[in-house]
């Protein structure tokens, strides 16, 4: 393998880790990530972060040491993870280094590949937006929806740069979940723009207000059967 097992443990990821919303039995994006550190390697809480942090996935994880070590004690009393040992460096203060058991890295690949194999229909603001375009009028949306394909593009640019970039450092398979985020990026920006060619050759054409007219006695007559 051309990257020695340093530069891989560095590189390992380079954008987002995808948030999921997981059930109350489940563990969480925070356990998860702490799990697939302790895989690699035992480590401490501050090397978590700076690995964290130099994968690029503060954007997701919103790194505050108080949800790294929440995660970190919750592994520890379920027994997925144990102390490794302590360490000081210096006149820095001592630190407690963690490693996986047996019984959190069977748990970590078995949700892993739940996570992989079951879909799951997570809440999306923009679809949430979609639902009430209604209330704006084509000629409202128009601009609205061009500054989000804008920024997409924008986007887009930047993750095409960072991982050609980054493909000449590591595999192809630490950058597996930039590239779906990269295809994701580029199916929606691909909608939107249709959407716009829509909305400006009136082929998608609504009257807020008479949609609104011809609604209001339905909700009357539910308020009188209601009563």
């Amino acid at each position: 393998m051309a990257e020695s097992s340093s530069q891989l443990l560095q590189f390992y990821s380079s954008f987002d880790i995808v948030q999921i919303n997981y059930m109350a039995n489940e563990l969480g994006i925070w356990e998860i990530a702490v799990l697939s550190l302790l895989r690699e390697a035992p480590m401490h809480p501050y090397q978590m972060q700076r690995l964290l942090r130099d994968r690029h996935k503060d954007e997701i994880l919103a790194l505050k040491r108080g949800s790294l070590y929440h995660a970190i004690g919750r592994l520890e009393r379920a027994g997925l993870i144990e102390v490794g040992g302590t360490s000081r460096d210096g006149r820095r203060p001592e630190r407690t280094s963690y490693c996986i058991t047996p019984a959190g890295r069977e748990q970590f690949l078995a949700i892993l590949r739940k996570i992989v194999a079951l879909p799951r229909r997570e809440s999306s603001e923009f679809m949430a937006a979609m639902s009430f375009l209604v209330h704006l009028t084509p000629a409202e949306a128009i601009p609205q929806l061009a500054e989000r394909v804008g920024r997409l593009d924008r986007e887009i640019e930047q993750l095409s740069i960072g991982l050609e970039a980054a493909s000449a450092r590591v595999l192809r398979i630490n950058l597996i979940e930039s590239e779906y985020l990269l295809t994701m990026l580029k199916a929606e920006a691909g909608w939107v723009h249709a959407l716009i060619e829509e909305l400006m050759a009136a082929k998608l054409d609504w009257n807020p207000e008479q949609i609104f007219e011809e609604v209001r006695p339905a909700i009357l007559e539910a308020e009188l059967i209601e009563e």
